[in-house]
């Protein structure tokens, strides 16, 4: 065999058993953690309320009753709770008033369809409190506003008055 012939078949097998060597890798391992904090939050701004609107009635008309709604949106398994302030004309959630001018319609807003004293929906917290309390569901909930004017004996007008309703969570 010609020298160089015999040098390439050597060098070839050389190659070949180099590469058919069992090869021996390492490893390693670790672990890390994946985070994520998730804040509670609600929101009484995004779908708009509706209002408690007690239509046209005659001056002889008793205890007619209406109802609206707020709509919040908290997160899944959030307590929340909703105050309503005493309006534009009232000195406490029990002395609501519309107007029109110098003259004042007396009516409520409750938390519960009986209307009862007890329902009286204000902004007092804590023991003896008159706000309304809920718990999130992720999705937005449609909370119920229940008003009554007890009597329209007054004069005839377009009478109104503006609530704020303040969620807390």
């Amino acid at each position: 065999m010609h020298p160089v012939v015999r040098l390439f078949a050597g060098t070839a097998a050389l190659a070949l058993g180099v590469a058919s060597a069992p090869g021996y890798a390492a490893t390693a391992t670790t672990t890390f953690n994946v985070r994520v904090t998730i804040t509670a939050a609600c929101d009484i701004t995004t779908t708009a309320p509706t209002d408690v609107d007690f239509g046209s009635q005659p001056s002889t008309a008793t205890n007619v009753d209406n109802q609206g709604a707020l709509n919040v949106n908290c997160t899944p398994s959030a307590p929340y709770t909703i105050a309503l302030d005493n309006g534009q004309n009232g000195t406490d959630a029990n002395s609501r008033k519309m107007s029109n001018g110098t003259e004042l319609v007396p009516y409520q807003l409750y938390r519960n369809a009986a209307r009862t004293a007890a329902d009286i929906w204000g902004s007092t917290t804590g023991a003896g409190g008159n706000v309304y309390a809920g718990t999130g569901d992720g999705s937005v909930q449609n909370i119920p506003v229940y008003g009554r004017v007890p009597s329209t004996n007054f004069a005839a007008g377009s009478y109104t008055d503006v609530i704020t309703a303040t969620i807390t969570y």
